[in-house]
């Protein structure tokens, strides 16, 4: 099984880049992976008028968005792991998920004929979002219910992708790294067992 971990951050020394890694080390020998930096390989996550013209389905997308889609098509489970920002994703991993999670591919919507259908349903997803703040302040004002809506349902279910996982990693600043590691690392040493388990709960 092969997992593609995702990690939109600009220091390669962050929490976000050692809980991408503690993922991939947990997932152990018997599983392969591949970790997306998008800051260091400097993907543009500006949604263009080529990108506009693949969702009109008037071109077919650019090389870059093709090579994302194939990674993603390689991998058996997608990790995205990101800080959070102005409770939500940084724009740098919103602009990969617009231009990559295009129209024909992610979901085929027909204008003439009123529909959407949904192209992800292979793909398992787990969101390791890294916060400052503490619970209290998220559940106080809503913010991960926000969040969980709009990343979860809005985006992944919107393809028919299904999250497995979908954590925040809270009081960043503040809390011991330590902890927090050990959560990626158990989540990467479960990311399969769980999709195995997901699926023998659908099939039965």
């Amino acid at each position: 099984m092969h997992a593609l971990i995702v990690v939109a951050h600009h220091d390669a020394r962050s929490l976000s880049h050692s809980l991408a890694a503690q993922v991939a080390e947990g997932l152990g020998p018997s599983h392969s992976f591949e970790i997306a930096d998008l800051f260091a390989e400097a993907f543009d996550p500006r949604f263009n008028a080529a990108d506009h013209a693949v969702h009109r389905r008037q071109e077919q997308p650019p090389a870059d968005v093709l090579a994302e889609q194939a990674r993603i098509d390689r991998a058996d489970a997608l990790v995205l792991v990101y800080p959070v920002y102005w409770w939500s994703m940084p724009a740098l991993l919103k602009g990969w998920i617009d231009r990559v999670f295009a129209n024909g591919w992610a979901f085929d919507f027909s204008l003439e004929e009123n529909r959407t259908q949904k192209k992800l349903g292979h793909l398992r997803v787990h969101l390791l979002g890294v916060g400052g703040a503490d619970a209290g302040t998220y559940g106080r004002h809503g913010y991960e219910a926000a969040m969980k809506a709009q990343i979860d349902h809005g985006i992944f279910d919107y393809c028919g992708a299904r999250v497995l996982t979908s954590e925040l990693l809270l009081e960043s600043e503040s809390q011991d790294p330590a902890l927090h590691l050990r959560t990626a690392r158990s989540i990467g040493r479960d990311l399969f067992s769980r999709a195995g388990a997901t699926a023998a709960v659908q099939a039965g």
